[in-house]
């Protein structure tokens, strides 16, 4: 019976259908539940066959429990540990130099540069 189940409970199921908006896992004899592809792993899942196939033994959280409409929403990824991010690499400051190539300065700091460079070249 679907009311054996509450959310937050974690419990081993089958899977016993895959559909390209998630999987259906059986969690007894009488009950299946559905994993939505978006709480199948953590990161973005473009296509569930590569994750999951029928017949698969995979751990489920219990997200939500809708006796009214007989459906119980699961999670394998909330029994996983997310990943840990990586570090981006910082982009390199402005640097405060006068070389030629312009940077993002404005137009009033450099018309000085290019009149300077201007009169320089007519020598």
């Amino acid at each position: 019976m679907i009311s054996n189940f509450e959310s937050g409970q974690v419990i081993e199921g089958k899977v016993t259908g895959i559909q390209p908006y998630g999987a259906f896992v059986a969690l007894d004899e009488e009950v299946q539940g559905l994993v939505h592809i978006s709480e199948v792993t953590h990161g973005f899942v473009k296509d569930i066959n590569e994750h999951l196939a029928v017949g698969d033994e995979v751990k489920v959280k219990v997200l939500n429990v809708d006796e009214e409409k007989n459906k119980v929403s699961l999670s394998i990824r909330a029994t996983e540990e997310a990943p840990k991010q990586t570090a981006k690499p910082q982009k390199k400051a402005a640097q405060d130099n006068n070389d030629e190539t312009g940077g993002f300065n404005t137009l009033k700091d450099k018309l000085q540069d290019w009149i300077n460079q201007s009169d320089d070249s007519k020598k």
